[in-house]
Parts: structure tokens; C-alpha cells; sequence
């Protein structure tokens, strides 16, 4: 007798063994911060500025938030880093655990270039297998449509979500290992959310100046952008010429926030504290970028009201 891979050898006679099941795909979003968005949740998480060890990525990879972003704006530019931290986020007991290949953390980046010069940093930050990507100082719709078509890959003719059309080069190997699928089923989903339902990517773009904030309307109605990103609106005050934090820089972020409710876009805030990061959510912002600490004491306070 001979064991086969599925098949049972018996002289000369064949017999199928019985097919071994395999789980049923789930129809859940693999990009856990759009799975949240989808069903109108508030969704919590970090920045890394610049700590890519294994051993921070296993700590970050289990940690109670939605997601991380790697800050290589304001730190050094190390696409071999972010890659090996990517790696050191896979978590199999969390996969066998879920039945599903959704990592509780999406990884995403913030990198040096303008919006409209940025095309191949997104390029390499895709291949790799990152979820999303943060835009720096979008100032008009012309940057934010080159942002969209950056992070899309062109459209086969007749297929849905035609535009923006997208600029990706098509090499999509290191993020098939990453994300666990056939080149089929990651062309499937490697589209932007909410453009394209299926989507697991999200464009995040910043608004960091004064001409964005004059502009936020048309930048939030551009197809493909999933949300508008303050940050601690460091640059936006100075932009604006005001001091932090001034009811001026309150207004723009009010601002800010009809803009994303207007166009159904998700708003994403620094909040550096737990009361900060309620009276936050109360104001519609449905991304919060803050610290474990807080972020476990805001989650506790809301739990109990």
C-alpha cells in the first residue's frame, strides 16, 4: 500500500480518500480597520516612529487596536524594516483562533513624498502587503486623485469601479505571501474601500494646511479616498497661523469633520488621552490614532456609561 497526497493506492485500484474540508471563506473584510468602518464602529490605534523590531511587532500584532502606521515621514525611510515588522505581525494562533486570514492590526505607513510624487513608495508599500497608506499635506483634488490612482492597480475593460484609473504597477508576490491569497483573490480585494465594497485598502489623506482646509470639501468627495487625517494638527495651526490648541484650529477641525460626514469618509484624529479621545468620538471622528493606556481607559469609561 501506497498513501498519496488524497489518494489511497490499493494494487491497481484507485480509491478518492475523503476530501478534507477546508473552512468556508468568510465574507469579512481582511483589512480589519474597513471591516469596522463598514458596520459604522469607532475603530483605535497606534503610530510606530521607527521601532520595526520583531519584537515590537509581535507586542503590536496582539495589542487591543485596530491598527499601526509606520511614521516614515519623520522617521528613516527603511522599506527592509517595514517589511521584516510586517512579517513579525503574522500571528498563526490569532488565524487559527479567527477561521479567518483577518489580522486583528493592519500595518499601514506614512512616507516623506507629496501625494503627487509618491507613486513609488506606494508601489513598494503594496508589494509588500501593507493595507493602507497616508498621504502627507494634501492640499487640492489633483493631489488626492493621484493618491487614489497610486494605490489602484488599472481595470480590466468592463469590470466595475473603472475610476480614478489606477497607476500600480501589476507584481503582486510579496503581498500574496502577506496577505495569504491567490494573485485571483488579492486582485479581488486590493482595491480601495469604500469605492470598490470589496476593498481592503484605504487611502488616508492629511489635511495639513490652509488651501487643503479651504479645499477639504472637493478633496473628501474624491472616489477612492477612505478618510481624512489630521493628525495632532501640528502643521495645520502653524498653517493657519495659530498657536495649539486655539479655538481657530477647533473650527478647522469642526471643519474637517462636516466635510467627512457630508461625503460619508471616515475623520481620523491624534487623541492623546482618554477624555480626549470620548469628547473625539463624540464629535464624529471614527478613527483615533492615541496609546494603549488611553485607549483601554476610553474603552472602559464608554463600556460603563
Amino acid at each position: 500500500m501506497r498513501i498519496g497526497i488524497g489518494w489511497v493506492v490499493v494494487g491497481v485500484a484507485v480509491v478518492a480518500a475523503p476530501a478534507v474540508p477546508l473552512p468556508a471563506q468568510s465574507p469579512v473584510h481582511l483589512n480589519p480597520v474597513i471591516a469596522k468602518l463598514a458596520r459604522g464602529e469607532t475603530v483605535f490605534g497606534l503610530i510606530n516612529q521607527g521601532d520595526l523590531s520583531l519584537a515590537n511587532a509581535r507586542e503590536i500584532a496582539r495589542a487591543p487596536v485596530d491598527f499601526v502606521y509606520a511614521d516614515m515621514e519623520h522617521s528613516p525611510l527603511d522599506f527592509v524594516g517595514l517589511n521584516l515588522f510586517l512579517l513579525g505581525m503574522t500571528d498563526k494562533a490569532e488565524i487559527l483562533k479567527k477561521g479567518n486570514l483577518q489580522p486583528n492590526v493592519a500595518l499601514m505607513a506614512r512616507f516623506p513624498p507629496e501625494a503627487d510624487q509618491s507613486g513609488w513608495v506606494v508601489k513598494q508599500a503594496l508589494d509588500i502587503g501593507l493595507m493602507g497608506v497616508i498621504f502627507n499635506g494634501v492640499d487640492s483634488t489633483e493631489q488626492a486623485v493621484a493618491a487614489v490612482r497610486s494605490m489602484r492597480y488599472p481595470k480590466l475593460k468592463g469590470a466595475p469601479h473603472q475610476e480614478p484609473a489606477g497607476l500600480r504597477g501589476f507584481a503582486p508576490a510579496n503581498a500574496l505571501w502577506a496577505w495569504g491569497l491567490s494573485q485571483a483573490e488579492y486582485e479581488r480585494r486590493a482595491d480601495l474601500w469604500p469605492l470598490n465594497p470589496e476593498g481592503d485598502l484605504l487611502a488616508v489623506v492629511m489635511i495639513e494646511s490652509a488651501e487643503g482646509l479651504a479645499r477639504v470639501d472637493q478633496i473628501a468627495a474624491v472616489p477612492g479616498v477612505g478618510a481624512l487625517f489630521v493628525g495632532a494638527g501640528s502643521d495645520l495651526s502653524r498653517s493657519l497661523g495659530v498657536a495649539q490648541p486655539s479655538p481657530e484650529l477647533e473650527a478647522a477641525f469642526a471643519r474637517i469633520v462636516a466635510a467627512c460626514k457630508a461625503h460619508n469618509v471616515a475623520c481620523a484624529i491624534t487623541a492623546n488621552s482618554p477624555a480626549d479621545i470620548m469628547r473625539r468620538v463624540k464629535e464624529g471622528w471614527r478613527i483615533i490614532r492615541s496609546t494603549v493606556p488611553a485607549i483601554t481607559q476610553a474603552r472602559a469609561a464608554s463600556a460603563g456609561r
